[in-house]
Order: C-alpha cells, then sequence, then structure tokens
C-alpha cells in the first residue's frame, strides 16, 4: 500500500475488517515490523484522537513515530506555486516535502479544508505535494476532502456492534456555529457506501455532498423520515459543499436546532446506536441525554481509531 486516502486504497473491504479484529485481539503481534523504521506525522492543525491514535498504532508496530507541528514546530510553508513569498511564509512545501521525507519510512499528513476555494481544496493540492515530492507511502490523517482513518474505524465499530447482518445506517446532518469541512462526511459515505450496509444521508437543503461521495446512498431531506427503523445514527455537521452553487462554499446556510440529536429523534429507530466522530458540542449536534446513553458508541469509535490505523501502517510496512 503506498496511499491512504479512499476507500479503494484498503483492498477488500471483508479482509480488512477481519485483519482489524486481529489487530484489535492482538495488538503487539507485529512489534517487529516496524523496527528501525520511522513514520512522521506532519499536523497542519489541531488533533487529539487523530495525533494520539496515530503514535500509539505506530508504536504498537514498533516503528518510531515524530510528530511535526507546522508553524509551531516548524517554519510556516507556504503551500501554492507562483507566489512571491514576501509574507510570513517562510519556507517553500517543493522544498520542505523532500527534507522531510527523507527523515522518514512513512508519512501521515492532517490538512484542513481552507473553504474559500473549492477547486484548490477539492484538488487536494497539499496532500497529494507530499505524494508527489515526497516519495514514500503516505495516510491521510484528515485532508481536504476525506478522513479514511475515521472512516475505516467507524466501520469496525459498526461491525463490531451489528445485530443484524444489512443494519441501516443514517448520517444526519446536524447545527453548528461554525463553517466545518466535509472530509468526515465523505469519507463516512464513501465507506458505508462499499460496505454491507443500507445507507441513507439526510440534510438539509444545500448541503449536497459530492456525488462521487453520495454514491448510491439514499438522500432524504425529511430527518425524521430517514432515522425511521435505524440500527446506527451517525450525527455529523458539515459546511456548505457547493455543488449546487460553488460561490456558497464553505458557508452555514443553516443553524435549525430542530436537527439537533435527541431523544425524540432517536425514539423513531430500531434502538440505534449513537455515533459521532468527535469532538462534539454536546446539546448542539446532539444532546446529552443521547451522548450520555449505554447506546453512545463514541468512546467505542475513538478506541478504533488506533486500530484502523494499525491495520493500515501496518500494509505499508509490508509494502516497503
Amino acid at each position: 500500500m503506498k496511499t491512504f486516502f479512499n476507500v479503494e486504497d484498503i483492498g477488500n473491504l471483508e479482509l480488512a475488517l477481519k485483519e482489524a479484529m486481529q489487530v484489535k485481539a492482538t495488538p503487539y503481534a507485529w512489534k517487529s515490523l516496524g523496527e528501525n523504521r520511522t513514520i512522521l506525522l506532519v499536523f497542519f492543525n489541531n488533533s487529539l484522537r487523530t495525533r494520539l491514535s496515530s503514535q500509539k498504532a505506530a508504536l504498537n508496530l514498533g516503528m518510531n513515530p515524530i510528530v511535526l507541528n507546522i508553524g509551531q514546530d516548524s517554519w510556516k510553508l507556504e503551500t501554492e506555486l507562483g507566489v512571491v513569498m514576501d509574507q510570513d511564509k517562510s519556507e517553500h512545501l517543493k522544498e520542505a516535502i523532500p527534507v522531510m521525507a527523507s527523515y522518514c519510512d512513512i508519512i501521515g499528513i492532517r490538512s484542513f479544508a481552507g473553504l474559500t476555494n473549492r477547486t484548490y481544496d477539492y484538488n487536494e493540492t497539499v496532500l497529494r505535494g507530499f505524494i508527489e515530492l515526497g516519495g514514500k507511502p503516505v495516510i491521510s490523517l484528515e485532508s481536504a476532502t476525506v478522513h479514511p482513518c475515521q472512516a475505516f474505524a467507524d466501520l469496525i465499530t459498526i461491525e463490531q456492534y451489528r445485530k443484524k447482518r444489512r443494519p441501516k445506517v443514517v448520517m444526519t446532518w446536524a447545527p453548528h456555529p461554525k463553517a466545518l469541512p466535509q472530509a468526515v462526511p465523505n469519507s463516512f459515505a464513501q465507506w458505508m457506501n462499499a460496505a454491507n450496509v443500507d445507507f441513507v444521508i439526510t440534510h438539509p437543503p444545500g448541503y449536497e455532498l459530492d456525488s462521487r461521495f453520495v454514491g448510491s446512498a439514499r438522500v432524504e431531506y425529511d430527518q425524521m423520515k430517514a432515522l425511521e427503523g435505524a440500527d446506527f445514527v451517525y450525527a455529523k455537521n458539515w459546511s456548505c459543499p457547493g455543488v449546487r452553487d460553488a460561490s456558497q462554499y464553505g458557508k452555514i446556510l443553516s443553524m435549525d436546532k430542530s436537527w439537533t440529536i435527541d431523544k425524540e429523534h432517536m425514539a423513531v429507530t430500531n434502538n440505534a446506536y449513537f455515533m459521532h466522530c468527535l469532538p462534539v458540542r454536546r446539546n448542539v449536534i446532539v444532546t446529552d441525554s443521547v451522548i450520555d446513553a449505554p447506546t453512545s458508541l463514541v468512546i467505542q469509535e475513538a478506541e478504533n481509531r488506533v486500530v484502523s490505523a494499525q491495520v493500515v501502517m501496518k500494509r505499508m510496512l509490508e509494502s516497503l
């Protein structure tokens, strides 16, 4: 495996899930695999679960993790070509990436969408720069458009807790005071479409995700109707993806609090499990009564972030 970016990169999902369960049961069984190997984890943005789970996964495999916080531990980096660098950026990615790559065997990158230029974000300019200039295997630790480690962990969690062969999984938009990227919902949709689930997406008009991620999912604008009979409810906010109108990209179109997941929403489900990638704004995305209920899987999802990252790193090490 040279890149981990989209669901196709993991190959056969059934085999990947079996491998994940093996890793979860015996996390140190491959500790010699990463001996004398280094993974560089580059963060352009803040992180809690991604940072800690990636470091833990690397250590489980015997690797040496190096964490670099861009702009804090390093110079600020310029990412665009053709600019006159006379402002606050001291170094360009074209020099920085080959240097960073020379110090490691695998690179993990976390770089959010800017939410101002849809073309720039959806071209994955930063992530693709590391792939093209680094010459080392690259893991997306969340990029402008995708968060595959999170989606893989979500699928592992669903696999653990499913009560039927083909559960109904509903991803619902929820309000948020800050404009958030589409990376998590994009990847969740992508991975659910590839999995053996009945997948439904619900959101207000104007929040349509890019068709490459929506895939074969059913889109329902009536939230309560979408939630009927659900076995898993995945709540997540995202800003306008700009599919219908690029000028609206990254904007907040609604703060409708009736979309906040509460007991009334969960009552129409099939005693569904609640899921969220975290961090979550309580009583905005979801009420205390739902996230604190026994059916909440948010901590289990976070724990499985180690498993998903470790499977990916293991496969990359095996391909070196």
